[in-house]
């Protein structure tokens, strides 16, 4: 597995100092810069060199992605499935009933107990850098970061239009309007915690469109512009229309399923290395299909 990125400085980037080709060029970030220059991870022409260093023409620029990383977390068997994967980065496919990342109340068991176990049995050393969560019973496509290097291109590029989160939701009645907008704030509450709609909080849009109607509900496309908290779920809920299951901001009867009816099926973004956009799209499942079959 190559680490390196590899550059050839050309006539227009020579006379430059390296800092600024890596700033400015290649839209590194100052803190990936720094650690990879103390670590002596940045070569030109096969030999370390300081930050102020002056480009010529022809230089070959090298920087090392790897960093022998520990992390906390324990390390647990568990199933993984993986809807793309590479040096770089992997792409989970996480069912409902599983919290992300450990935290008091869920030390272990989590996504990042299984991600560390299946690095370590694949003989990667690295460890898990969350680009994108979801919250405990919201199942689909989870981006995890497999160095320093792709977690911050990812974290920088989620601002791009290439960079996109498709949901697919089931919820309690039907929409007026079959496509819309939600713009609204979101903010949270210092009581618990649950999110609300409120001047105080932060700008918060989602897309939606109505892809088949029942009696009792609506199955819809979401699309985030922003990625708040609970956005898709607060969202629904102060339209009327709360995502069935969702027993936090729905009051509903989540006997129906056992969750919120809730799933991320697509992702799309560009790669870290490449630039290449990679579109992944997956199925929903099993529970959200019976679910649809039973309101049919």
């Amino acid at each position: 597995m190559n680490s390196k990125l590899t550059y050839y400085i050309e006539k227009d980037d020579a006379d430059t100092k390296i800092r600024e080709y890596l700033k400015n060029k290649l839209n590194l970030s100052t803190r990936f810069i720094k650690k990879a220059a103390i670590e002596k991870r940045i070569t030109v022409n096969g030999c370390a060199v300081k930050m102020n260093y002056v480009l010529r023409s022809g230089n070959k620029v090298e920087i090392d992605t790897f960093r022998d990383e520990n992390q906390n977390i324990i390390p647990e068997k568990m199933d993984i499935s993986a809807a793309y994967e590479d040096q770089d980065l992997i792409v989970v496919n996480k069912p409902a009933g599983i919290v992300v990342h450990p935290t008091r109340s869920y030390p272990e068991g989590t996504l990042a107990n299984g991600l560390l176990y299946y690095f370590k049995e694949k003989g990667e050393k690295c460890i898990v850098r969350l680009v994108s969560r979801l919250d405990m019973d919201t199942s689909g496509l989870i981006l995890v970061a497999k160095n320093q290097f792709s977690h911050m291109s990812l974290a920088r590029d989620m601002k791009l239009d290439t960079f996109q989160k498709g949901y697919l939701a089931v919820v309690r009645g039907n929409l007026q309007e079959k496509a819309g907008t939600i713009d609204l704030p979101i903010y949270r509450t210092e009581e618990d915690i649950r999110r609300i709609i409120d001047s105080r909080g932060q700008r918060s849009i989602t897309h939606y469109e109505v892809i088949e109607s029942f009696e009792k509900g609506d199955l819809i496309r979401l699309q985030l512009e922003t990625g708040r908290t609970h956005q898709i779920r607060v969202h629904l809920s102060s339209i009327g229309h709360p995502i069935l299951g969702d027993t936090l901001y729905g009051g509903e009867d989540n006997t129906i399923i056992g969750r919120q009816a809730l799933h991320a099926y697509r992702l799309s973004f560009p790669h870290p290395r490449t630039n290449e956009i990679i579109k992944i799209e997956i199925d929903l499942p099993k529970d959200i299909e019976d679910l649809i079959k039973r309101l049919r």
